[in-house]
């Protein structure tokens, strides 16, 4: 089995929750640490999908790997290998196809309902019993839904939460937290919370209280998520 490809782009927004659920799975999987220098790869074979992490900065920016990463991204659908992005990774994957990435009104940050579309594409993904669930947020930025894609998920402040294409997820939450991400992004974004309170902005004693319950539901959803996304993935 070819092994997963995941790309961290910040060090403190690695994989959580998901590398867990593939080392459950026996699913094999590499870390490419773009924050630390790694380069991006040039083909997809080697891999049986590939995985888009979070981080602080907009798609946007001039930075030197993400026109690669945007090539492989669309490598990668172009010859069905599964992609899946979490927050900037849903970004990268709107904008390699097409769609663009833009400021949002209201900062959302900590948790907060989305809702599931009424679609088979949506329901396919979260189950037809699952119409609404609590996820974790932390983005001022958001994608629009690139052409040929189905919008499944919304929320009161962001419309566009998630796109699916195929064997392809794109998500603006974030269904790969832990406890410990949890604590360590409010750790570190203390301050960006007291300087952007809003309607959609959750101090961090709010965000850190009945942690354990919130993510073993959120943790439920991923499982339903992944276990579909691990079916597309090429040998």
């Amino acid at each position: 089995m070819k092994p997963v490809a995941i790309f961290r782009h910040s060090p403190t927004e690695g994989p959580g929750y998901f590398t867990t659920f593939l080392d459950r799975a026996g699913v094999p999987w590499r870390l490419i640490e773009v924050d630390a220098g790694e380069p991006v790869p040039a083909s997809v074979d080697q891999y049986g999908g590939l995985v888009f992490m979070g981080g602080p900065m907009s798609v946007n920016d001039p930075l030197s790997w993400i026109p690669p990463v945007l090539d492989l991204i669309r490598q990668a659908v172009a010859r069905d290998v599964p992609v899946l992005g979490h927050c900037l990774g849903g970004q990268l994957m709107s904008k390699a196809l097409g769609g663009t990435v833009s400021r949002t009104p209201t900062k959302e940050i900590g948790w907060g309902e989305v809702r599931v579309a009424e679609s088979a594409a949506a329901q396919a993904w979260f189950g037809p019993a699952c119409s609404v669930f609590i996820t974790f947020h932390w983005h001022g930025e958001t994608f629009s839904v690139p052409q040929g894609a189905t919008p499944v998920l919304s929320s009161p402040w962001c419309q566009n939460q998630g796109f699916a294409l195929g064997p392809h997820l794109g998500l603006q939450c974030h269904i790969e937290m832990t406890g410990e991400l949890v604590r360590s992004w409010c750790a570190t974004g203390e301050p960006e919370i007291a300087r952007r309170p809003g309607p959609a902005v959750q101090p961090v004693a709010r965000i850190l209280a009945d942690l354990d319950v919130r993510l073993a539901a959120l943790q439920a959803v991923a499982d339903r998520v992944y276990t579909r996304w691990l079916g597309g993935l090429k040998d």
